[in-house]
């Protein structure tokens, strides 16, 4: 019996253990979006949506097994959130073409047809 609860506890420490590998809340990104009266401006909504897009994308990061790339991706959205009028500067730079590939690759695409029909 006590080997047994024993090995419950070991488990229950090594799966903390594992999901403390990428703390992706640690971001504090909805507390500085409320707290910088910049980001919560229209004019700023991109950013906003970029670095929640950001955060989601650690979130899947972490559940792929990559949690180092998560660790990663963390530190770039605090450090993002943390410094908006840095973060604002660094948006401001738009790039037409840029931004029309992006939403470009974002659509989904038909696999193109191979031409000949064999006769």
């Amino acid at each position: 019996m006590r080997r047994l609860i024993a090995c419950a506890f070991l488990m229950l420490a090594a799966m903390s253990a594992a999901r403390a590998e990428c703390d992706v809340e640690d971001t504090g990104l909805e507390p500085a979006i409320a707290a910088k009266k910049e980001l919560q401006e229209p004019k700023n909504a991109q950013i906003v949506r970029d670095l929640r897009n950001l955060r989601d994308a650690a979130i899947v990061l972490d559940s792929y097994g990559f949690p180092d790339e998560c660790k990663r991706l963390v530190s770039i959205v605090k450090g993002l959130a943390a410094k908006p009028d840095d973060t604002i500067k660094r948006s401001s730079d738009t790039d037409e073409e840029k931004a029309e590939e992006i939403q470009e690759s974002r659509e989904p695409k038909a696999p193109k047809e191979r031409g000949g029909s064999g006769r």
